[in-house]
């Protein structure tokens, strides 16, 4: 592939009046820590993560891609990647809920024109808001139709993340009178949204996943922020860059995963028997078949990191080239990103499966809470599959065909 390598970050650090890269990965690292010493007890109590969102909140992590200016971390998203996939490897459900309230508020910001975009921005950074919700397609669109006093959103949908707790949703609905699918910021406490939380995935139990009713909900001319329309006449190059983007999410989020287990299942390892040679001593290093499993494991994870990392700068060199992106390069980029996402879904499913064989029988203890891993990994694997992005790939490869428009669940 022709994907070029992203240059240097325009804005240099001396242009940045934020704080640095190092100090967000710092920031990461702790809260990743703070969330492991409770993630067992709270991913099997299964409450709504009110708690959790403090936490984030408390961090400075919930603004961390808006501009300095405008009261935000001012990280881009390399940074953003980054502290996803680090609180991964501790929580995986709370990963993805701060990975969708990204890529959502972003999207808030990027699908409108720059002055509300930064309104919108400025109102986020300053009540900390945690976003909630999603844009992908699906078969009973939401619809908004237009009144003398405005607009009026009705219908039902059920999401994967973040509703529960969120202060502001943004979701796809279809024009009434022109079938045009728009993104639509809401209020939840909103007249006419209800919320239900009826999900009930027996992994990602603390996305904050569930339902949204609107009954003739009001909706404010800013709030309708822009088209999701895949048609190449209305779908510029640099917006449909939003796929890739949120997709890379899920792709760092599954390698936490994969990290996260073989962490855990190591240092169980170091301090307890080998499940085929229980006579050995405790931590003994020898094994065989204990050392070729990490082995390809960790070959595994390794690998699916590398091309992570390459698809990780190509979306970063697309944003960072802008309106110049042709709609080759977007191709691409979408190609590079799905590949990535198929060894990432490999690496979780093969490392949160293969840890438990690892330990042995002691991993059926709930007390341990090994299979929170592979549960989380199943149920995200399960709502983004991959089969259709190899097809893509496959497509891209043999064809030339570029891939279709579609955003993450």
């Amino acid at each position: 592939m022709g994907v070029a390598i992203a240059p240097a970050d325009p804005a240099s650090a001396s242009d940045r009046t934020g704080p640095d890269r190092t100090h967000w990965l710092r920031v990461a690292r702790e809260t990743a820590e703070d969330l492991a010493t409770d993630a067992v007890a709270r991913e099997q109590a299964g409450k709504a993560p009110f708690d959790e969102v403090s936490r984030l909140r408390e961090s400075g992590l919930l603004p961390l891609l808006i501009s300095p200016e405008l009261g935000g971390g001012g990280a881009d998203w390399p940074t953003a990647y980054a502290v996803v996939r680090d609180i991964a490897t501790a929580d995986s459900a709370i990963a993805q809920l701060l990975g969708s309230h990204y890529f959502l508020s972003w999207s808030a910001g990027f699908l409108t024109e720059p002055a509300l975009a930064a309104q919108i921005e400025r109102q986020s950074a300053l009540k900390q808001w945690c976003w909630g919700g999603g844009v992908a397609r699906q078969d009973l669109p939401l619809t908004l139709a237009t009144t003398a006093a405005g607009h009026v959103l009705d219908g039902r949908q059920s999401y994967t993340t973040g509703v529960l707790v969120a202060d502001r949703l943004v979701v796809r609905a279809v024009r009434a009178d022109t079938g045009e699918p728009v993104a639509v910021v809401v209020d939840p406490g909103r007249r006419g949204v209800r919320i239900d939380a009826d999900a009930d995935p027996f992994g990602q139990r603390l996305a904050a996943g569930g339902s949204v009713e609107f009954d003739g909900a009001p909706i404010a001319a800013d709030d309708v922020l822009g088209s999701l329309s895949a048609d190449e006449d209305v779908l510029a190059p640099l917006t449909a860059l939003a796929s890739p983007v949120g997709r890379l999410l899920s792709v760092q989020l599954r390698l936490g995963m994969a990290e996260g287990v073989l962490a855990e299942a190591r240092d169980y390892s170091r301090a307890g028997h080998s499940p085929w040679h229980p006579d050995w001593p405790v931590g003994s290093p020898q094994d065989p078949q204990v050392l070729t499993a990490y082995g390809e494991l960790t070959v595994l994870t390794r690998s699916a990191s590398a091309l992570t990392d390459q698809a990780q700068q190509a979306v970063h060199g697309g944003l960072v080239r802008g309106e110049d992106i042709t709609y080759e390069e977007y191709a691409e980029i979408s190609v590079l990103v799905a590949m990535a996402e198929a060894a990432a879904s490999k690496a979780a499913q093969e490392c949160t499966a293969r840890a438990l064989d690892i330990i042995g029988a002691r991993s059926a203890s709930a007390r341990l809470g090994f299979d929170r891993f592979w549960r989380n990994a199943r149920t995200h694997t399960l709502y983004e599959p991959v089969t259709h992005r190899l097809r893509d790939v496959g497509d891209y490869f043999l064809n030339g065909a570029h891939p279709p428009f579609s955003l993450p669940v």
